[in-house]
């Protein structure tokens, strides 16, 4: 079984590549407060209409290059910024 993490695209800058943003709950070891922690994966792309704010829906999978062990399974909604430019037009 592959495993599965859910974020935020928050760059599209490049070839086939996405920066998506997963963020999750950690809790301090000694105080147990629980604070947000996040972290980036560079996750491939075959085509699609992937825009930044997009919350999709990523698996990981054999090394693509040095960066790029994730691939996009899916969309999950459109971001803000999506939905003001499907708007506006």
């Amino acid at each position: 079984m592959r495993k599965t993490l859910r974020g935020t695209i928050i760059s599209t800058k490049m070839q086939n590549t996405v920066v998506v943003k997963v963020n999750r709950l950690v809790a301090h070891l000694k105080y147990h407060k629980r604070f947000k922690v996040s972290k980036k994966y560079k996750a491939h792309v075959e085509g699609g209409d992937f825009k930044a704010g997009d919350s999709v829906i990523i698996e990981s999978c054999r090394p693509i290059s040095k960066d790029k062990k994730w691939r996009v399974l899916k969309k999950i909604e459109k971001g803000i910024k999506a939905i003001a430019e499907d708007t506006i037009k």
